[in-house]
């Protein structure tokens, strides 16, 4: 069984790539997609990736707003699956704000720029605070 750390990386990793076919107008299968990257079925990475495709828009304005002088699509597809996902758990699931926060700045750190690591952790922190 992998640790909630490792499957929001694999989280990550599903959301990215259905950004990709987005954004290349690939045609694509959100199923297939989390089963090529999970060896087992698994509810917590089902509920997070359903809820992101689910209440994109939302997370979007919510992270436009905080973010100062950028807009989401300006960052990296990486940097923009990882503040999506920590902005839905934080609005939609009872994980601890601090929880959420430290795990998507330790992906940010491990997989994106030190600038987009400081912009998600200003934008999270500014949304719990509100």
């Amino acid at each position: 069984m992998k640790t909630r750390s490792e499957l929001r990386e694999k989280i990550m990793t599903i959301l990215y790539q259905i950004d990709i076919c987005k954004s290349q107008k690939i045609e694509y299968n959100v199923e297939n997609i989390i089963r090529e990257n999970l060896d087992i079925d698994n509810e917590f990475v089902r509920d997070i990736v359903y809820g992101v495709i689910t209440y994109e828009q939302e997370l979007i304005n919510l992270a436009n707003k905080y973010l100062k002088d950028w807009d989401i699509n300006s960052m990296d597809k990486i940097g923009a699956a990882i503040l999506k996902m920590a902005i839905y758990e934080l609005e939609y699931t009872d994980t601890p704000h601090i929880v959420v926060i430290n795990e998507a700045v330790e992906l940010a750190k491990k997989y994106s720029s030190l600038e987009v690591k400081k912009m998600i952790n200003a934008v999270l922190d500014r949304l719990i605070k509100e």
